[in-house]
Order: structure tokens, then C-alpha cells, then sequence
């Protein structure tokens, strides 16, 4: 990748055709799921998707969030801006008409969606009630299995499939609570999708960001501690950024990883090495 920007350079706020920083993603297209706001980590890979030459299709949640979200997707220039809640019977059956539709084929998806009801999320593992075990394991799990089913007929030879895990999948994480089985499932999920999809070319891949202040993660409880914790033990301590995620998918999406397929690859600044 030919990315000269600094790691903590900030995201363009409108899409510049000058600014461009490569082309090794150009003609390839991808969609997007996962975009609250410009601090999401589906954002930054949006951007960087984009500055490679990549076109993208960007979903919004609902109709509260689109306001939010289609200004974004505008300045990505994305000519599908779409809505997608996955608990929503048919909807994601309609994105990926609408992909066929337009675009006839598909060469990567985004999956950087994740939920947990707070009761769930800030109680213990052991407490977790039924409901809410499925719902997380619906929205942040099994809606990876879903587009990876829709996305196979649409995805060529070299096509990809990533969703965004946590370090808390693999070692306990204070207050991570049940979200931490739901990735570890998320990660086997991965493992299996490649090995079914490898025969065709397929790669799928878990992405391990470190703590960001995303939306999302605004939802656990003690964050600033987990965060405080992850810059005290990480080799750099330091956090990582959108954009130094945004980099990373670019590289997976590209051809230059077409040896690659089923790893977790960490993005944390080298926390998940540490004891």
C-alpha cells in the first residue's frame, strides 16, 4: 500500500478525487455494514477503502440513524446508501438484490456490526438471560453467516469477507461480559466460513481492532479503564486509530493478501501479545 498519511492524520471531511492516495483497489467494489458516524470503525474503513479506489455500497440502521449516516456515505461518493437492521425480516435480502441489480457482482464486504442489550452486556456471563445470549449472538454473529451466504454467488475468485472482533474473545476483558463468547463464536465463525469458502477463492477474515471510542463501545462499562489498562500494557502504549484499521482491511481486501484467509489479524499496537 502507497498510504503516506500519519496514523493520527484526520479523515477527510469531503471526498477529494485529488487526494487519492493509490489505486491497487480500483474497479473493485464493496459493501459496507456498520457506519454510525464518523468515529466508527467501519468509517475508517470506508475511507480508506475509498482512497484506494475501491467503490462502496453503505448501509444505514434506521431511519434515526440515516441523517447521520448518508452524509458520510456522500462524501465516500457511494451510489447505494441503504437501510439495513438485521433483526429486520428481508431486509438484507434487499441490499444484496439491489447489489445484483446494480452492480451484478460484489468483491468484498464489511460486516462491523456488534450488540448486546445493556442488561446483558453489564451483568455477569452466568446472568446472561436467554434473550438477550440470542440477540447478541443474532446481530453480531449470525449476521456475518448470513452475508456471507448472500455475498457468495455475487463474489468472484479473490472476493473477501471481514468482520471486526475483540481481544475479548480470547482472554477474559473486565466488564467485556457476554460479548466476549459472542466473538469467539464470531472468530470460529471465521475459521469455518474460510474453509468452506477457500475453494472458491474466497478469503474471510476477523479483524481484532484495540479499544477504540467508538459509539459502540461507549456502551461498556468502566471503558475509560479498559482503555487506560490497554495504553499502560501495549508495547507502544498507545491506542490504535480508525485509520490505522481502515489501512489494514485495504491491505486484506487487495490482492496483495491473496495467501491469506481465516486468521484473526490484531490491530492493537501489540496488546495481545502481553501476558
Amino acid at each position: 500500500m502507497h498510504d503516506v498519511a500519519e496514523a493520527t492524520d484526520p479523515l477527510p471531511k469531503v471526498w477529494d478525487p485529488e487526494s487519492r492516495v493509490g489505486d491497487m483497489l480500483r474497479g473493485r467494489r464493496g459493501l459496507v455494514v456498520g457506519i454510525a458516524n464518523e468515529n466508527s470503525i467501519a468509517y475508517g474503513c470506508a475511507v480508506k477503502l475509498r482512497a484506494f479506489g475501491a467503490e462502496l455500497a453503505v448501509t444505514y440502521l434506521n431511519e434515526k440513524a440515516e441523517p447521520h449516516v448518508r452524509p458520510l456515505a456522500e462524501r465516500l461518493q457511494a451510489p447505494l446508501i441503504l437501510p439495513l437492521d438485521v433483526e429486520q425480516p428481508g431486509q438484507m435480502e434487499r441490499v444484496f438484490e439491489t447489489i445484483r441489480a446494480e452492480w451484478g457482482g460484489l468483491d468484498f464486504v464489511i460486516h462491523s456490526i456488534a450488540f448486546a442489550p445493556r442488561q446483558d452486556l453489564h451483568g455477569r456471563v452466568i446472568d446472561c438471560s436467554l434473550e438477550g445470549f440470542q440477540q447478541a449472538m443474532r446481530v453480531s454473529c449470525y449476521s456475518f453467516i448470513e452475508m456471507a451466504r448472500l455475498a457468495e454467488p455475487l463474489l468472484s475468485p479473490g472476493g473477501a469477507l471481514l468482520t471486526m472482533s475483540y481481544y475479548g474473545a480470547d482472554k477474559v476483558i473486565s466488564h467485556y461480559n457476554i460479548m466476549g463468547p459472542v466473538k469467539a463464536a464470531l472468530e470460529a465463525t471465521t475459521r469455518y466460513l474460510a474453509a468452506e469458502l477457500g475453494e472458491k477463492g474466497i478469503r474471510v477474515f476477523a479483524v481484532s481492532p484495540g479499544p477504540l471510542k467508538t459509539r459502540a463501545a461507549s456502551g461498556i462499562a468502566a471503558f475509560d479503564e479498559l482503555v487506560e489498562a490497554a495504553v499502560a500494557r501495549a508495547p507502544a502504549h498507545r491506542l490504535v486509530d480508525i485509520a490505522e484499521v481502515g489501512r489494514v482491511v485495504a491491505f486484506l481486501v487487495g490482492g496483495a493478501a491473496s495467501g491469506m484467509t481465516g486468521d484473526t489479524i490484531f490491530i492493537d499496537a501489540g496488546l495481545h501479545i502481553m501476558g
